[in-house]
């Protein structure tokens, strides 16, 4: 049956929309957060990253879990289960502000809120994208996976600043109940969709260790990009307070705005010039964007790096990602791209504590130069590989 390219665009948003929904509820409190465990719990920079990366390292364990059962259970299961999650962390996270009079009772009980949002985050994960394929076809691969990334990264852009609205003009306890809203409705229209699993053909099973060695290269790579989202997602509004400007959750919104355009306006590239070209390109973008904040210290140029930055990390994901999924079956792919989609929680996870370390024994203003570096390796990696695909095709 011949699908039109709206009825596609309209079957992936209806997908990837569960997506924005599971990051929506991420955004809420991640530019709250830091500022939260630093002024008003009174613990330092390094307790703050931790914090905050217990999700990833979360995420990172469920993530091939998530994957098996995308491939055995079909996406709609994971997703639900996901959602269930995104409601329970809202229950903990009112706890956890009702409780800050009580600093280590509300950090224990932020923990565990973190732990629950981050296996929330690994079962949504890829989940919708495999939802998508599973109805489309794998044609349509890049398309699902930059639409995707479109409704995390612009969940996040809207989520981070409306939660610092929420918190200097309602209260933080806002933020846990509309976490707990989000997360029911989310569960509710997941229950409305058809379920789709893959019909599995007669194929040599291969483990996850093994999918997991297969797409490594290109996870690396992704690793090292993923540091510069880290360093702005998570450190951004300390930055600001530290400098003592105003508005740090403005250059989320800004790097989510340009995140999002990119893939808008080059959502082709990856199909035309291919997905090792197009991610070169993105992390050397987005090593200049961090370079900038890093040497002129400015808020308004601070805002031009972290476009530059949205800009550049925009399509390393879908890009590499493409390269990941062609490595495997397709009744792998579920599992592919959740071994891909580790090293985005590895890369996550470290940032927190390896950025707060920078910032607590350098300085805060090294955190970008840093960050910087990290992304240029990423970009001398992805070139390498490059160099070795055209060196075994000669």
């Amino acid at each position: 049956m011949t699908v039109s390219l709206r009825e596609v665009n309209q079957k992936i948003l209806g997908y990837v929309s569960l997506t924005f929904l599971g990051y929506f509820t991420i955004g809420l409190s991640l530019a709250t957060l830091p500022i939260f465990i630093h002024q008003t719990l009174g613990f330092n920079t390094i307790v703050a990253g931790l914090v905050i990366s217990i999700q990833y390292i979360a995420t990172f364990l469920l993530r091939g879990y998530a994957g098996k059962i995308v491939d055995t259970k079909g996406p709609k299961v994971s997703v639900l289960l996901s959602m269930l999650f995104f409601g329970m962390s809202g229950i903990l996270l009112l706890l956890v502000f009702l409780f800050k009079s009580q600093p280590f009772i509300s950090l224990g009980l932020l923990l565990i809120t973190r732990l629950l949002t981050g296996i929330a985050e690994g079962m949504v994960g890829a989940s919708p994208i495999n939802w998508a394929l599973m109805e489309l076809g794998d044609e349509f691969a890049a398309k699902a996976i930059s639409f995707n990334g479109i409704a995390s990264y612009g969940a996040l852009a809207i989520g981070a600043p409306l939660g610092v609205l929420m918190v200097d003009h309602i209260s933080y306890e806002a933020l846990g109940v509309l976490t707990i809203v989000v997360g029911l409705f989310g569960y509710v229209y997941c229950r409305s969709k058809t379920p789709y699993r893959v019909v599995r053909k007669r194929t040599e099973t291969v483990s996850f260790k093994r999918i997991l060695l297969l797409v490594a290269p290109f996870g690396i790579c992704l690793a090292l990009g993923g540091l510069g989202f880290g360093s702005i997602s998570t450190f951004m509004t300390l930055y600001y307070e530290h400098f003592d400007w105003q508005n740090g959750a403005s250059c989320l919104t800004v790097f989510g705005v340009f995140f999002i355009l990119t893939r808008l306006v080059f959502n082709k590239v990856i199909d035309q010039y291919g997905g090792l070209k197009v991610a070169l390109l993105s992390l050397f973008v987005e090593s200049l964007g961090l370079l900038l904040i890093a040497t002129v210290i400015n808020p308004i140029w601070t805002l031009l790096g972290a476009a530059l930055t949205g800009l550049g990390f925009s399509l390393v994901f879908p890009a590499l990602g493409v390269e990941a999924i062609k490595r495997v079956d397709q009744s792998q792919q579920g599992s592919a791209l959740a071994a891909y989609g580790l090293f985005i929680d590895i890369s996550l996870g470290i940032t927190g504590p390896l950025i707060g370390l920078v910032a607590n024994n350098i300085g805060m203003d090294a955190i970008y130069p840093f960050s910087s570096i990290m992304v240029a390796i990423g970009f001398a990696v992805v070139g390498n590989l490059i160099y070795t695909k055209r060196k075994a095709l000669a």
